[in-house]
């Protein structure tokens, strides 16, 4: 067939880019539907990661296997500071990334990953492994690379190892064979991933993205055309213009076939020929090329360093970038995971840093554009730390002119970045939402009639003496009273309609008892008490929490949700705020809290040294009029919702801070019928699922029902479903 015959004569590199376009064309035309060809992706890339471990583990091995003692003795220590003083600095790179990431306004309802206890680090069992086969079956990277460190180191000195070095070199082009197979199934797995994105991505995320893939195109060229020639340029005996000359056949050819492997002989001769021409080939060199090349290939290039870069981009995206207390473990468990492929390092980085683990379909649709950057960066890397550590084994590397190199690249780094932050933020389209998003939100389920209750009327003595449930029933009327800032629990929304999560509960409360509501607005909690005890109200609502004080005076149902102890925050002072330790060592604190008592005392307690503020109005935070306070003790549930409505402001839990409170509906004291009676219908609602489903849609943003089908060609414009 001829559609066959021209498939056969494209290249791989054309082969997986009309997947990608035709994926993106099909993921738009047909919409959500697209997504179900998920699994298809999800195949591909359990095969890319099959081989993986096993790989780095027996070319690690067979790579530093191949060495004698005296070889090693000379090249070992000059290669170890050439490649850690490379690494080093591509890592710093990566930190400078985020300052080219637009500084848009971003909020978000609140997230149950927020209270997550983090996975606990445990170094002995990441990096060192008590059973390799256990570190292989659980893609724990660092043990691999670790063992196969030490055993390739191991092997320089054992006799006889030809047999194992034999058997590594075999079993290593066995997992190139099976990964060359898993390759030719490249198109087929780009096509799905392609089109499930593109048909279930929202059109911000695709806008956002692109966000990546420009910053880290104008990192990858500053990696080619500053950093790597330049070390080359500044520290050796090679000019700027040879080392480019010399390695962009190889960087091309790289780039096209999507694969380092292929001109690892080509960057073997054209090294020995640089080498030559400056005269300094000899044995020593010669000897550093063969095993430095191949060795290098073993070990994280430039090129897949940067693509760690990822995890700041998502951590950003997301709306939680990471704070500098995080720098240290990016860089020493990127430049660990990065032993292997992407396809297991940014899982298993995603989920160190608790981002969402879906990020990484998100990078696999841009990585159909890095990857081909990300291997030409990697041939051209394979030149540079060739030449330098020969050029260190003659003693004719320049170590000053090296760290020159070095800081001339990141102070490029530094203002290229800054000045891509300003072009990206004026060139790509970008509206904060939040505000509409949250005020625009509807009650889930047709509301009851909701009665005017404005005049505060007592009941008679001789009602206050019947149990109050009688009184609501005969009535048909249950009349609720509410305090203002109480979102998300009861607030009003654009259309001037009084929603959220209690008046939800209280809807359904009213529709299982074939009552009416009547809502009434409550200026203070000073009269709460009285108030409920004459019958003006028989409930107060507004997410409020249980404590012991107010309980002498009122009773409460049991608690329906819990109150999750954070700190309202202004962004700019978010990372001096994330570990409670941090906090309590501040010498100047000021934190504000509610009226309460109770959490006053809290306060004292954990921060003795802090100065106290009573807020008697978050909003009044929010729009600055307590400039002098530096956090608010909130709770974060209510929190994130004012964050979007005031998203310079973000709600935060400190590591080490571990406080919650229960959430109940405030009811008369004396009335126990009546108590129980809402204890055992919050029971009910909790059975059937009512209360999780109030929570993810007023609490989470999780909202099924305004989510509308994406657009596509078959559905909008053709109208085939």
């Amino acid at each position: 067939m001829p559609v066959v015959r021209i498939y056969k004569k494209l290249s791989p590199f054309q082969r997986v880019i009309i997947a990608l376009v035709l994926g993106i064309f099909t993921g738009i035309f047909v919409g959500e539907p697209a997504g179900d060809i998920e699994v298809i992706g999800n195949v591909y890339i359990r095969l890319l990661q099959m081989t993986v471990l096993p790989y780095v583990l027996v070319s690690i091995i067979g790579g530093l296997g191949r060495l004698d003692s005296n070889m090693a003795s000379r090249i070992g220590m000059r290669a170890v500071k050439v490649i850690l003083l490379m690494w080093l600095s591509v890592m710093i790179t990566l930190l400078l990334l985020p300052l080219a990431y637009p500084n848009w306004q971003t909020s978000g309802f609140f997230s149950t990953s927020m209270t997550a206890e983090p996975a606990p680090f445990n170094f002995i069992q990441l990096y060192i492994p008590s059973n390799i086969f256990a570190s292989l079956s659980e893609t724990i990277v660092p043990a691999v690379v670790l063992f196969s460190l030490l055993m390739g180191i191991a092997l320089i000195q054992v006799k006889n190892k030809e047999t194992l070095l034999n058997l590594t070199t075999n079993v290593g082009d066995s997992l190139m064979k099976v990964a060359s197979y898993v390759a030719k199934l490249a198109p087929l797995g780009i096509f799905a991933i392609s089109a499930s994105a593109a048909g279930t991505l929202a059109v911000e995320e695709l806008g956002r993205l692109q966000v990546f893939l420009w910053v880290y195109i104008t990192a990858a060229a500053l990696l080619a055309f500053v950093f790597l020639p330049l070390l080359i340029h500044w520290a050796t005996p090679f000019s700027y213009r040879e080392i480019l000359s010399t390695a962009g056949e190889a960087a091309i050819t790289a780039l096209a076939t999507g694969t380092v492997l292929v001109v690892l002989p080509m960057i073997i001769e054209r090294s020995k020929e640089l080498l030559a021409k400056h005269d300094m080939e000899c044995e020593e060199t010669d000897s550093t090329v063969d095993v430095m090349v191949p060795t290098a290939y073993s070990f994280p290039s430039t090129g897949t360093l940067l693509g760690l870069g990822f995890i700041l981009f998502s951590a950003w995206y997301v709306g939680s970038p990471l704070g500098i207390q995080d720098y240290i473990s990016f860089v020493v468990m990127g430049a660990l995971t990065a032993f292997g492929s992407m396809a297991v390092a940014i899982p298993f980085l995603l989920n160190y840093f608790d981002l969402p683990a879906d990020q990484f379909q998100l990078y696999l649709l841009g990585s159909v554009v890095t990857a081909r950057f990300a291997t030409g960066l990697a041939a051209l890397h394979g030149f540079v730390v060739t030449l330098l550590v020969a050029s260190a084994v003659l003693k004719k590397l320049k170590w000053h002119k090296l760290m020159q190199a070095i800081g001339v690249h990141l102070a490029i780094t530094l203002a290229v970045m800054i000045g891509a932050g300003f072009t990206l933020k004026a060139l790509i389209p970008y509206k904060y939402e939040g505000v509409q998003t949250f005020e625009s939100m509807q009650a889930m389920n047709v509301p009851v009639t909701f009665e005017k209750y404005k005049t505060l009327t007592p009941l008679t003595e001789a009602e206050q003496q019947q149990p109050r449930l009688d009184i609501i029933m005969a009535r048909k009327s249950i009349r609720v009273g509410y305090y203002k800032a109480s979102l998300p629990f009861v607030f009003r929304n654009n259309t001037n309609k009084l929603v959220g999560y209690d008046v939800e509960l209280l809807n359904e409360l009213a529709k299982d008892l074939n009552i009416n509501i009547a809502f009434t607005y409550l200026k203070n909690h000073k009269e709460e008490a009285e108030l409920l005890a004459n019958g003006s109200i028989d409930m107060t609502i507004g997410g409020l929490a249980i404590t012991p004080l107010k309980a002498l005076s009122v009773a409460f149902s049991d608690p329906y949700t819990y109150h999750t102890a954070g700190l309202l925050i202004n962004d700019s002072k978010r990372d001096g705020f994330a570990n409670l330790y941090d906090i309590q060592a501040m010498k100047t604190l000021n934190i504000g809290v509610g009226g309460s008592g109770y959490y006053k005392a809290w306060v004292k307690k954990h921060f003795p040294n802090a100065k106290i503020t009573e807020i008697s109005d978050i909003r009044l935070f929010l729009k600055g009029k307590y400039n002098k306070v530096d956090a608010v003790l909130f709770s974060t549930e209510v929190g994130s919702a004012w964050s979007m409505l005031y998203p310079e402001f973000s709600a935060i839990i400190p590591k080490g801070l571990k406080l919650k409170a229960p959430v109940g509906l405030v009811l008369p004291k004396g009335q126990n019928d009546y108590v129980q009676f809402i204890n055992t219908w919050l029971e009910l609602k909790k059975d059937n699922g009512f209360q999780q489903d109030v929570y993810n849609y007023w609490i989470l943003g999780e909202n099924p029902q305004a989510k509308t089908p994406r657009w596509s060609v078959m559905r909008d414009v053709l109208g085939w479903i």
